[in-house]
């Protein structure tokens, strides 16, 4: 396939990874447009150098089912919109494909099978009461970091055998620049930090991982992986990968959602009265939160040949965004997208966790974790008021919060 003159792309209106949009909160109209117009087009020019948009759902589902076409591969560029330099380019096995891939995610996943499950859901549910126990109801507090972050937080140090209460602040800093992406990311400054605090990461868990290597295998995940074959022997830099990978997954989704639930709650109160009157409708509202939040913006795949994907000639080595945000507000799949709905009849279709190969093997630990929430909430009758509008993270990475002032009061 010759390559495509510029002239011969279809230019996106609007670079949609500026980090405003997202700040701002205006990401809405923009993606709403080009799902109509342009389903896949070309952003010449950004913070992030050119790149590829596929916007809606069939597309977005495509391009993840075709990992032979569309690479995950932290050698061919890694997941995310940016283009990182070497020291920080991590190869961890989601930014792998098979198959290296597949033999790694083997190790990880009987983690997070069901019989590991029935353990964690209890861990969940005693830490979600904890946390809101604490709550002063008919106070002004920050959701985020009272609920969100110690929740999602906490649950990953009792996976790790770590002390919430001591490490939580660490690893909640570790995740945060593991999962950096925005346009102040990019100076020597900032990744020379980048590199100290995963530094400090590794030393901590290398430290985890000696224990575990000195004891016999169990179903520990930190055991799991210094005892198989996979992942026993990683480098320095591929040990690092995979715990950030661990660290960043294991909460931002579920962080992020349990804060969206909030503003979802507060723009369509009638939900509430709905999951009042029919509490069965819980797990589907879980997922409904994932998919109207979408707490993972974008990942990013990389063309191993020429290839076209609807009318769009796209040659081979180039930078292809699928933003998840868009195509969780199809309404060609989800009517009415824009709208929270608890009843949903098809929530689960969402691409929040991926598609394919690369969906989230913690996928369904943060489905417990928001939906034991929504349970706490309901149960205690209360109704969570936003007192002023809240942080939104600066990132076109990870749709988020980083505060989100809040009033509990008991349900009228």
């Amino acid at each position: 396939m010759a390559s495509v003159a510029a002239d011969d792309r279809a230019i996106a209106p609007v670079d949609i990874s500026r980090e405003a949009l997202y700040v701002e909160d205006r990401w809405h109209e923009p993606f709403a447009r080009m799902r109509k117009d342009m389903p896949v087009s070309w952003c010449p020019d950004s913070p992030y150098g050119p790149y590829w948009s596929v916007v809606t759902h069939d597309l977005v589902g495509k391009v993840e089912l075709d990992h032979e076409t569309y690479s995950s591969s932290w050698q061919n560029g890694n997941i995310t919109i940016t283009t990182p330099p070497p020291e920080s380019n991590l190869p961890n096995f989601i930014a792998a494909d098979p198959p290296v891939h597949t033999a790694q995610r083997k190790v990880i996943q009987p983690a997070f099978a069901p019989s590991q499950m029935k353990t964690r859901e209890q861990q969940v549910r005693e830490r979600c009461a904890y946390l809101l126990d604490r709550l002063p109801v008919g106070e002004t507090f920050d959701w985020v970091t009272q609920v969100s972050i110690p929740q999602t937080m906490g649950m990953l140090c009792i996976i790790f055998d770590m002390d919430p209460d001591a490490e939580t602040d660490d690893l909640k800093r570790w995740s945060d620049f593991a999962s950096g992406v925005g346009e102040n990311n990019q100076t020597d400054e900032y990744r020379a930090e980048w590199m100290a605090q995963m530094q400090a990461m590794l030393a901590r868990f290398d430290q985890l991982l000696d224990e575990r290597r000195a004891a016999p295998p169990s179903d520990d995940l930190l055991s799991r992986m210094v005892h198989s074959e996979a992942m026993g022997s990683l480098s320095p830099m591929e040990r690092l990968a995979n715990i950030a990978l661990l660290i960043v997954g294991g909460n931002d989704t579920t962080r992020n959602s349990i804060s969206g639930l909030v503003e979802a709650l507060d723009l369509f109160p009638d939900q509430l009265d709905a999951l009042h009157e029919d509490p069965a409708l819980i797990p589907n509202a879980a997922q409904e939160i994932i998919r109207w939040q979408s707490p993972v913006t974008h990942m990013r795949r990389t063309t191993t040949c020429d290839t076209q994907l609807n009318g769009q000639q796209i040659p081979a080595g180039e930078k292809v965004v699928l933003w998840y945000i868009s195509a969780n507000r199809d309404d060609t799949v989800f009517p009415d997208a824009d709208r929270f709905d608890v009843a949903r009849g098809n929530a689960r279709r969402h691409l929040a966790f991926g598609h394919g190969i690369h969906r989230c093997v913690g996928a369904r630990l943060a489905e417990i974790q928001i939906a034991t929430v929504i349970e706490e909430i309901v149960a205690r009758g209360w109704r969570i008021a936003p007192q002023g509008k809240p942080t939104r993270l600066a990132s076109p990475f990870l749709h988020g919060f980083t505060e989100m002032p809040v009033k509990l009061e008991k349900r009228g």
